[in-house]
């Protein structure tokens, strides 16, 4: 619930009621009201004002994700993969666009102007596998950028992941993150005790 709620606008709600008690109390000679209205209403609203201007808000699902992927994710998604998730699809503060760390470390965003921003994100099945899909608009990034940094973008976000790239319609770019279930280890057996 927390996730969805922007905390700018709480405090720029309690803040500005804070406040207006504040000058309310003032224009009736009521001292305590007043100063608590100002002393603590007037930080309030300003901390909900910077924190407005520093917002990000949380990228949309491009399509509700079916219970069966949902099921999948619970079983195979990795660390990274929920990580990812959980960090682009709520309010983030003092960041200029979401994954900009790791889109800069990738090599995929010389500049802020030319930064691909990720617009949807949405969870699909591929050939039993849990995947994540995260849709960027990149006008400035081609495809072939992207396709150059594939096995570089496996070991970002790796372990146990695989992504394909693709390009769906012009300067829009899909990566999808697909989980890659752990083989199983062969089981070993004890060295024969020496005689």
């Amino acid at each position: 619930m927390f996730r969805k709620t922007s905390l700018s606008i709480f405090l720029l709600g309690v803040g500005g009621v804070l406040t207006v008690v504040g000058f309310v109390a003032y224009f009736q000679d009521n001292a305590t009201l007043n100063l608590a209205g100002f002393f603590y209403g007037i930080p309030v609203l300003l901390g909900g004002l910077a924190l407005k201007a520093a917002e990000l808000e949380p990228v949309p699902y491009g399509c509700e994700t079916p219970p069966a992927v949902v099921k999948l994710r619970e079983q195979q998604a990795t660390s990274t993969q929920n990580q990812i998730r959980s960090d682009v699809t709520r309010y983030r503060y003092g960041q200029e666009a979401h994954l900009e760390d790791a889109l800069e470390r990738l090599g995929l965003s010389p500049s802020d102007g030319e930064r691909p921003e990720l617009v949807s994100v949405r969870e699909i099945e591929v050939e039993g596998r849990y995947a994540l899909v995260l849709v960027f608009d990149s006008p400035l990034i081609s495809l072939s950028d992207w396709q150059e940094k594939q096995p570089k973008i496996e070991r970002f976000f790796g372990p146990h992941v695989e992504a394909a790239i693709a390009e769906p319609s012009e300067h829009q770019i899909e990566l999808t993150l697909m989980a890659v279930p752990e083989s199983p280890q062969p089981a070993t057996t004890p060295d024969p005790a020496p005689n």
